[in-house]
């Protein structure tokens, strides 16, 4: 172990490497007496072997001063079995071999760590002492301790190297591996005998086909580094770990206490991306998603916090809406291009997942687990992450229609409770978009845990139908232009600050209804008394205008109180601001703040209330037409009997 810049310290490769016999063994074979865990599958017997040839050979602690627990598993855990066995072929596929190749250097590098955690605490000498039997009876407390710690920093380690590995073979398949309960900490032996049991125990369970391997490992990886950094905590005698780094030259790997390393997540993101000059109309959905985009990039992994989170402002849900071929999916495809290339110039890990109806499943619970999952991936504090749902009306049942499948109301429950229940914290690392062709068929709760609208109406203006047909012709023709100046309607701040004032008055007629009677009663709308009147009002007309509404309202103004756009170059050179720490971050933003005005309520108010009332009125003229529909058939029905037709 060498110093490097800073506190960071360097981990020998020599070190590692020789810790590789070690973790091989661990690898090909040991026993282990489960203590807190269930078996996941049944336990498939012993391969037989023929007399005279051995068998692989079982693990011995050769640490000094410990004993491990008795056998009770005569076949043991084999992972290079189990792994190998996925399939018939006896030669191990490619990804087999990267998977064990990858175990076994971070159980090296975890063995490694420990090493150097020992003999800098102390704790090497405790365990040559207690060895010989010398061991101060005052000084069993800390050796129980210190142990405790080496092994949660063992399993942090190998969990994080683990996942860190595999990354760059990572797809977007979506693992569920379940709650891992046998994670010990009397020992770094024992817990890494406990969490290669859970893993042996997970591949029984799931498909471990090539396909799926890399991803269930790194699920296991992920979701053992959480227990471990959950129960570090709480525990003492941890300071020489959690405050200081290490780097691993050979896999440019840094460790950071118990910090997932951030360039061991996230799959490369194969999209069709769209620049924002390709997005025609929706002016103010192009307008908040570019700000959002830029809004993401100012976390501060090491705070694991977004100054626009904490100073508000922040979109952590929004719901785009429009009909069929308004530009929904090219809006996402620009988002996720925007994020994907701002997070490559920063060296962010970024992480872009869509939840679909192909994911709703006829196996009860499963649909909820594939839900959960999902929301796991993104909230990933050591991720940038973008979320959507497409389709969300099909995807999440509307709690009471009996149309909705089992299925889609397991999703429902766990959006809701993600979205807004007790234990969301939103720490501004991602968003989650949730788009419809029809939002009035989406669950209320649901929909009104969206935090900001979207609404996606695509072209509007005659300049906007000449720019679409220009852009989509491409440029092998000779159709002259004309009298057009191209694109010009699409300059962003124009077309927005028109979008902004189009709000001044409501647009849908229910609501024009209750603002006339207001301003008749009260007069202007410029207290806070007043806007209150008409927010009462609101609610009167449609009793679904509730608190959650004028909260995401309230949200809604402080993202116009952030009416500013972060300048590009701070995107190109992230040292002008992505690399500064967190309080100079927010003291940057702050210094871009506009004040609040009645103008900006009075829209915020009428933009949101008039979605409200859309849906509304979308959803009673759909009613409508299909009672008039029935009652037609009904009366054909009616007419074809009478007339002996039948």
């Amino acid at each position: 172990m060498t110093a490097a810049a800073g506190n960071q310290m360097e981990l020998r490769e020599a070190a590692i490497r020789a810790h590789y016999p070690a973790a091989a063994v661990l690898l090909t074979g040991f026993d282990h007496t489960p203590r807190l865990g269930k078996a996941r599958a049944p336990e498939a017997p012993a391969p037989e072997r023929s007399p005279g040839i051995p068998g692989r050979p079982r693990f011995r602690s050769t640490t000094p001063g410990l004993v491990t627990r008795p056998t009770a598993r005569p076949e043991g855990v084999r992972l290079i079995d189990r792994i190998m066995g996925a399939d018939d072929d006896p030669i191990p596929a490619p990804l087999e071999a990267t998977v064990l190749q990858a175990l076994r250097r971070a159980l090296a590098i975890a063995l490694a760590m420990g090493e150097t955690y020992a003999e800098a605490t102390g704790l090497a000498e405790l365990k040559r002492a207690n060895l010989e039997g010398r061991l101060p009876a005052p000084r069993a407390g800390e050796f129980g301790e210190l142990l405790a710690a080496e092994a949660l920093v063992v399993l942090h380690v190998f969990a994080n190297a683990t996942a860190f590995l595999l990354s760059p073979h990572m797809t977007e398949a979506a693992i569920e591996v379940g709650t891992l309960d046998e994670v010990l900490t009397d020992n770094a032996p024992l817990a890494l005998h406990g969490a290669l049991w859970e893993l042996d125990q997970v591949l029984a369970q799931l498909d471990g086909a090539p396909g799926r391997l890399v991803a269930i490992v790194t699920a296991f990886a992920e979701q053992l580094m959480e227990k471990a950094a959950r129960r570090a905590e709480t525990a003492p005698r941890l300071a020489p770990f959690a405050g200081a780094s290490w780097r691993i030259e050979a896999d440019k790997l840094t460790l950071q206490g118990f910090t997932p390393a951030r360039a061991g997540k996230g799959p490369a993101l194969a999209m069709s991306f769209k620049k924002p000059e390709e997005v025609i109309g929706n002016h103010i959905a192009k307008y908040q998603a570019l700000r959002l985009a830029k809004m993401l990039m100012a976390y501060d992994f090491g705070r694991r916090l977004n100054p626009f989170a904490e100073i508000g402002g922040f979109i952590f849900t929004f719901m785009g809406d429009g009909a069929p071929g308004t530009g929904k999916t090219t809006l996402i495809q620009m988002m996720a291009g925007l994020l994907n290339d701002y997070c490559a110039v920063a060296g962010y890990p970024f992480r872009y997942q869509n939840f679909s109806i192909d994911q709703i499943d006829s196996y009860q619970g499963r649909s909820g687990q594939n839900a959960k999952a999902f929301i796991d991936a993104i909230l990933d504090p050591a991720v940038i992450g973008f979320g959507t749902i497409d389709d969300i009306d099909q995807v999440a049942g509307k709690r009471g229609d009996r149309q909705s499948s089992a299925g889609q109301q397991e999703v429902t429950a766990v959006f809701m409770q993600a979205f807004a229940g007790a234990g969301t914290v939103v720490r501004g690392n991602c968003t989650f978009g949730m788009f419809s062709n029809y939002p009035e068929q989406v669950d209320d709760a649901l929909r009104q845990r969206a935090g900001a609208r979207f609404l996606v109406d695509g072209p509007q203006t005659r300049e906007d139908y000449i720019d679409i047909l220009a852009l989509l012709l491409g440029r092998n023709h000779r159709i002259p232009l004309g009298d057009h100046d191209l694109f010009a309607a699409q300059e962003i701040r124009r077309a927005v600050s028109a979008g902004f004032a189009a709000h001044n008055l409501p647009q849908e007629a229910g609501l024009r209804a209750v603002w006339d009677r207001v301003a008749r009663e009260v007069g202007p709308l410029d207290s806070i008394a007043r806007l209150g009147a008409y927010l009462k009002a609101i609610h009167e007309a449609d009793p679904r205008f509730t608190g959650r509404a004028i909260k995401n309202i309230t949200d809604a103004v402080k993202v116009r109180a952030m009416d500013f756009e972060l300048p590009d170059e701070w995107m190109e050179r992230p040292e002008l601001f992505l690399f500064r720490p967190y309080d100079e971050k927010a003291a940057m933003i702050r210094e871009l703040m506009r004040p609040i005005t009645v103008e900006m309520v009075v829209q915020e108010i009428n933009r949101y209330a008039d979605s409200e009332f859309r849906y509304a009125d979308s959803a009673d003229e759909r009613a409508i037409e299909a009672m008039v529909r029935d009652l037609r058939r009904a009366e054909a029905a009616r007419r074809r009997h009478a007339e002996g037709r039948v």
